[in-house]
């Protein structure tokens, strides 16, 4: 399966190892972090652009194997960000972030 459609996604992903190391960065999220250095975070820490809050959620995310969603503001745009355990041959392998804009008014379905 060719996967080349991750590069242009209009979602921000960024990937790192089970240290904390970014490993991989599509164009979204190069863009998005352009200001810290865009591709350039690769091979760097995520420890490096966190505050110690986040860091320990990090952290909590890969050794409990657990996922976080939530929503933020800013410069007026709504996102969402997913994060979430990659997992290989069955370990973590790190952890993926997933940021995408969303409406501010966003409809919720109940479906049975």
């Amino acid at each position: 399966m060719n996967l080349d459609w991750i590069k242009n996604i209009s979602a921000a992903i960024t990937v790192s190892n089970v240290n904390g190391i970014i490993i991989y960065m599509n164009e979204k999220s190069a863009k998005l972090f352009e200001k810290d250095g865009g591709y350039d975070l690769i091979g760097r820490k995520l420890s490096d652009c966190h505050s110690n809050q986040s860091n320990k959620i990090i952290e909590e995310l890969i050794n409990e194997k657990k996922s976080n969603s939530y929503t933020i503001e800013k410069n007026g745009i709504k996102k969402l960000i997913y994060q979430t355990p990659w997992y290989d041959n069955g370990d973590v392998g790190g952890l993926v972030e997933i940021s995408f804009e969303i409406p501010f008014e966003l409809p919720h379905h109940v479906r049975s």
